[in-house]
């Protein structure tokens, strides 16, 4: 690596971004329950925490206004800096720009359509937008990590970041098959396994950025 690229920039101390965004979000899900009579961790979605009724929807607010804007910048940066410094292959630079769109489409989509009854009635058209928002955003997380996955098998040099995206889609299909196999009384531990992976992995990203990325992995 040169001189040049060796020397901290804006953008790399920027990386740091994604680890606010992933304690924002954490204290987001540990302390607005408190704000929330009769919320069961255990058996209730975290989007139920910012539901449109929900009584726990300011904190929820408050706690998570770092993560609502950090994720966003945290993954915009890494995007910026990858194409910018054509690091890797283009494969691993597709891998994330997909992740980025991820996080733009949920932090514009889910303020756009929040769930309107606490996640009780999926019937009218908010919540149906909000189902079609999850959607995407799962199927863009994965084909993103898988990306990333593969580009970490190819380069020795991505091969740091090729773990973790493992990692991260190991969680994203351990909640997504957990929370449908296990008993309702037990779906939000395994739902929080998929909201986690998307979150943490975003702060990895933030990690290597700091790093930065080109530097070594």
């Amino acid at each position: 690596m040169s001189k040049e690229t060796g020397k901290k920039k804006l953008i790399n101390w920027l990386g740091l971004i994604g680890i606010i965004q992933l304690l924002s979000y954490t204290a987001a899900i540990v302390f607005s329950p408190s704000a929330f009579p009769g919320y069961d961790w255990k058996s209730m979605a975290a989007s139920d925490l910012s539901a449109m009724d929900a009584p726990s929807r300011m904190l929820w607010d408050q706690l998570s206004a770092f993560y609502n804007v950090g994720s966003v910048v945290c993954a915009t940066c890494v995007s910026i800096y990858v194409s910018d410094k054509k690091v890797s292959t283009k494969l691993f630079r597709l891998g994330i720009y997909l992740f980025t769109i991820m996080n733009w489409i949920s932090n514009v989509g889910y303020k756009m359509f929040p769930l309107s009854d606490s996640g009780k009635n999926i019937a009218g058209f908010q919540e149906i937008m909000h189902m079609v928002i999850t959607a995407a955003v799962v199927l863009l997380s994965i084909v993103s990590l898988v990306l990333l996955i593969i580009a970490g098998c190819k380069r020795k040099e991505m091969r740091g970041i090729g773990i973790w995206a493992i990692i991260a889609l190991i969680l994203m299909f351990a909640g997504a098959i957990g929370s449908g196999a296990v008993p309702k009384e037990y779906f939000g531990i395994f739902e929080r396994f998929s909201t986690f992976s998307a979150v943490g992995f975003n702060a990895v990203l933030g990690v290597y950025l700091y790093i930065p990325l080109d530097e070594g992995c």
